[in-house]
């Protein structure tokens, strides 16, 4: 089995204590879902001395085999994922740029599910799981599935062998507070180890948190607390260069509509409704009059560019990136409008 993966590292041979991040499920068939890589969570782990690995699971993406689904059973849903994540512990201990007694995993939604699955393993070196949004909603049908992941995390508990870090929004689309209880009460009433880090609002959906540029106010104290607790290492040892960023330009003010050049009237309006969107947030348009948006989530800016471009036969330029126009006039290669 091959699985797609993702890997951050810093300069040198190391020994490097890991961190393995582990996806969810986006809707659909998961093999025409795209490679997750986490690079906010990545860039604070590189910071701090730690290789990363961020692997795709059975099925998903361009990793090789078969997704399996058991349906309302949750319980067999989260441990055949952690099986994937224990082999990714194993071939990382027999690196030798990998410190093979200093691992943490983490998860995300379908991810967290399968990371607090894999807490009820003996894995020689792994000291801690962190689960952000963990578990698995289904759409449709008559299965009771919050039921069920309160009764799969409960047998997690019931078996748990590692201590673990648990952080939920209270806005989150997924997995509300009263559900969220549920589950957590299940885990330790049954023995399992864990602190539950209940967080708030975040934005219009905290299920988004752990992928956003913003969201790294809220987990990063909370886990470098719980990285102190189980023995790993917390201060920052490297500087990692930030990506240059758009400068602005003159050319029109963010909310100025009329400005946006090629746009037809349909593009105008979804302009209006961009402007409403949460930070970061990237627009793009093209001469064809296509355009294309992303808000939230890493690289908005080349997600607009690569929407824009799936509908046009013409380059696609950025127009605005979060509160800035950044859009020079194309035919003089300049800054400012000139009509």
């Amino acid at each position: 089995m091959a699985l797609e993966t993702t890997l951050y590292k810093p300069s040198g041979a190391g020994p490097f204590p890991l961190l393995i991040i582990n996806h969810g499920k986006a809707p659909g068939n998961p093999k025409l879902q795209t490679r997750d890589r986490f690079v906010y969570m990545a860039s604070q782990f590189v910071r701090r001395g730690y290789a990363v690995m961020v692997p795709m699971r059975t099925g998903f993406a361009q990793s090789t085999g078969r997704y399996v689904d058991y349906g309302c059973n949750m319980t067999a849903n989260g441990y055949t994922q952690a099986s994937d994540i224990a082999d990714v512990v194993d071939y990382a201990r027999q690196q030798p740029w990998i410190d093979p007694e200093h691992i943490v995993i983490a998860g995300q939604s379908y991810g967290g599910l399968a990371s607090v699955a894999l807490s009820t393993r003996e894995l020689p070196g792994v000291r801690g799981i962190m689960n952000f949004a963990g578990g698995l909603k289904m759409h449709g049908g008559s299965c009771d599935w919050q039921k069920a992941l309160v009764d799969a995390f409960g047998e997690y508990g019931r078996n748990n062998k590692i201590d673990s870090l648990w952080m939920y929004g209270a806005n989150d689309s997924y997995f509300g507070p009263e559900l969220v209880s549920r589950m957590y009460q299940a885990f330790r009433n049954n023995g399992g180890k864990a602190q539950l880090v209940a967080y708030g609002a975040f934005k219009n959906d905290a299920h988004t948190m752990l992928g956003s540029r913003d969201g790294q106010q809220i987990w990063v104290p909370e886990v470098e607390r719980f990285l102190a607790r189980v023995g790993m290492p917390t201060r920052e040892v490297y500087a990692l260069a930030e990506p240059p960023a758009q400068p602005p330009s003159n050319y029109a003010k963010i909310d100025d509509v009329a400005a946006v050049p090629f746009l037809p009237e349909r593009g105008r309006e979804q302009y209006r409704d961009f402007l409403k969107r949460e930070l970061p947030r990237a627009f793009a348009v093209s001469s064809s009059g296509a355009w294309g948006w992303a808000e939230e989530g890493e690289s908005p800016d080349a997600r607009a560019l690569a929407a824009c471009q799936s509908a046009s036969k013409e380059p696609c330029r950025l127009y605005s990136v979060d509160n800035d126009v950044v859009w020079t006039d194309s035919r003089n290669g300049v800054a400012g409008r000139t009509d």
